[in-house]
């Protein structure tokens, strides 16, 4: 009786009125509480009067028949709610267009831009034309998200065309794109082409118009400061009206970057002007290039305002708390911050001091390790910066947990390894870091293909048939997510050179031709240029050739003005130099010894020891000394012996 005379209200009433339809479905409900035809209605009201808490409570309530019942109903409030995990779950279940919408919508917000591509993908291949500019607009918006992750499927890649400048949404969406990607220029040409179609647009109201060029011109004040453009920045932020937007997130990003803009000198009143911002509410989660950011500048303005204590009690919670993988951005980031504030603002070897007892606590913190690292190298202490990371990496293998494998082959990690060994020249630890990693991420679905193609590079330039053997097994599995990759075609085609099984000569014919590639070497040149010298050695060459000065000709030769300070006393130009001043004053051909000195020959060519004998002296002729007669002398004398006389 109850859903007879609700149908026949809902017949006479229309379907914007949704305030009067949630008031007959409560009345429905006071007489008959398990009437579901009336619950369901109430939800769908509840939905077009935008109160998604209620929708929630409402079905949570109701229990599972209503459950049930409104399954895309209740996914869609749980999802407007930010309960993205319940919402995708529910979703990722359903058949339809409507759960395939709300399921990708889940996944885009939830940051998994590879599925959601998938998912318009399917949607785009049945897809009315009503709904191809919306899938188009979402699909741009997706590129970019992966940009931002760093995430991007190279087989996904789409360039820009010239309908996605038809528009103020697509031109916003590539133009979020470019500012991923750090191309600011760019972005600043596609952003100031949104908001010129966003005021031409006749689509929208004078109120509507005004809600969208507040974001617009959010990005574009971020873009000014990227570009360093600050007077710009500063008349921009004084022209954003925030109050035009209902957008809670947008306002308070908005916010930040115009207290950046305004470059406030007091530290104190930066702290206090951002922490009197808007708050977000949680249903509104921001992604995470967008609140990593925030939190950044959250934790610079306390660390310049001296709340040291704030800080580490505030981040060893996220990084305690928190189920995130150890190498998520905003473990991260609490760790970074973690290690700033235990050195208080200090850098070099008392900031080393204060963080390693914190490692000691925490010995496979990511991110102590790599600020410790850091202060190595600027300290210009590689080896300790190399011992660090190695130590960690040990430890890391050494465990058998899979999550901690995954930190030590991490894509990043072991570049900052790569670059540490590259920084002391040691090419063999260089290749053998890169065997390994090879041997983990062969095995690994989506292994990253910039440190495969490396490591397979590595190994083709080993002697080692077991090596040559890997780097074809390397590049075998690039090809398959890379087919039209010429550098991965290359490294394929050059190790399964000598197998003659591989169809290389199918590949061989999508590489540029060798004689295209020397067209426009002169070889006659190169002939009788003679053998190149090594960058090194004409380095040295040309460093020596500036330090060499030529002879100046005797002619041209300018006259040297000698300080007064290096000539002596009695220095007189006119007068010519002794020619013998070089030698010692007893050497010199003019010398006189003192009155009252030993006389003896000059110039020291009578002394033979060490020097020629003068044959003059005739010493081998002269007689000896004549012997003595006994008791012929007066030293012959006999003593009388005593007490004789």
């Amino acid at each position: 009786m109850a859903t007879s005379s609700l149908s026949a209200i809902l017949k006479k009433t229309t379907l914007d009125d949704h305030e009067q339809i949630l008031e007959v479905s409560n009345k429905t409900l006071k007489s008959s509480k398990s009437d579901i035809e009336a619950q369901h209605v109430k939800v769908v009201a509840l939905l077009k009067l935008d109160r998604y808490d209620e929708a929630v409570k409402f079905v949570e309530e109701a229990g599972d028949s209503l459950k049930k019942r409104a399954e895309l109903e209740y996914a869609y409030a749980l999802y407007k709610t930010g309960r993205l995990g319940d919402a995708l779950e529910i979703a990722s279940s359903l058949k339809g267009r409507g759960a395939q919408h709300l399921e990708a919508q889940s996944r885009y917000r939830l940051e998994d831009p590879s599925r959601t591509a998938e998912l318009y993908k399917q949607l785009r291949s049945g897809n009315p034309e009503s709904e191809d500019y919306d899938l188009r607009v979402n699909q741009i918006a997706i590129n970019a998200q992966a940009e931002w992750l760093g995430v991007v499927d190279p087989r996904r890649t789409r360039r820009t065309e010239r309908e996605d400048l038809a528009t103020f949404e697509t031109a916003y969406n590539v133009a979020c794109g470019s500012i991923a990607k750090g191309e600011y220029a760019q972005a600043e040409f596609l952003l100031k082409r949104a908001e010129e179609l966003c005021k031409q647009s006749e689509d929208l109201t004078d109120q509507q118009k005004a809600d969208e060029l507040v974001p617009i011109r959010a990005q574009q004040l971020y873009v000014l400061l990227c570009l360093g453009k600050t007077a710009e920045a500063e008349g921009l932020a004084a022209e954003i009206k925030l109050e035009e937007t209902s957008d809670l997130s947008t306002r308070k990003i908005t916010e930040v970057n115009k207290l950046l803009a305004a470059s406030l000198l007091n530290p104190f009143v930066a702290h206090k002007t951002f922490h009197s911002t808007t708050t977000i509410p949680p249903e509104d989660k921001l992604f995470s290039y967008q609140s990593v950011p925030l939190d950044s500048d959250k934790f610079t303005l306390d660390l310049q305002a001296f709340k040291f204590q704030g800080i580490i009690s505030s981040t060893l919670k996220i990084i305690q708390s928190t189920s995130a993988s150890p190498i998520s951005p905003d473990i991260l980031l609490a760790s970074f911050f973690n290690a700033a504030a235990h050195a208080r603002n200090a850098s070099g070897k008392t900031a080393i001091r204060s963080i390693l007892p914190e490692l000691e606590k925490r010995p496979n913190d990511v991110g102590l390790v790599l600020s410790l690292v850091q202060l190595y190298v600027l300290g210009g202490n590689i080896t300790s910066a190399v011992e660090l990371v190695e130590s960690f990496f040990k430890r890391l293998e050494e465990s058998m947990l899979e999550s901690e494998q995954d930190i030590r082959f991490n894509p990043v990690l072991v570049s900052l390894l790569i670059a540490l060994y590259k920084k002391r020249g040691q090419k063999a630890l260089i290749k053998t870091e890169l065997a390994k990693v090879a041997a983990f991420w062969r095995t690994r679905p989506n292994p990253p293909t910039s440190l495969l193609a490396a490591a397979g590079i590595s190994l083709l330039k080993s002697q080692n048939e077991d090596d040559v053997k890997s780097a074809a097994d390397i590049f075998s599995k690039l090809l398959e997510q890379l087919p039209n990759d010429k550098a991965t075609i290359a490294g394929y085609v050059a190790s399964h050179a000598l197998n003659s099984g591989s169809p290389v000569a199918t590949y061989v014919e999508k590489l540029t031709p060798t004689s295209e590639l020397t067209r426009t070497v002169d070889v006659d040149g190169l002939e009788s240029a003679g053998i190149p010298q090594s960058s090194n050695a004409l380095a040295i060459a040309q460093s020596v050739q500036t330090k060499k000065r030529a002879a100046p000709d005797a002619g041209s030769a300018a006259h040297k003005r000698i300080r007064k300070s290096r000539l002596p006393k009695d220095y007189d130009k006119d007068k010519k130099p002794d020619p013998e001043r070089w030698l010692p004053l007893k050497d010199r051909s003019y010398y006189r010894a003192p009155k009252g000195k030993k006389k003896g020959r000059r110039g020291g060519d009578d002394r033979t020891q060490g020097g020629a004998v003068n044959e003059d002296l005739n010493v081998e002729s002269k007689s000896a000394p004549a012997p003595v007669a006994a008791g012929s002398g007066p030293g012959n004398k006999k003593k009388k012996g005593k007490g004789k006389k």
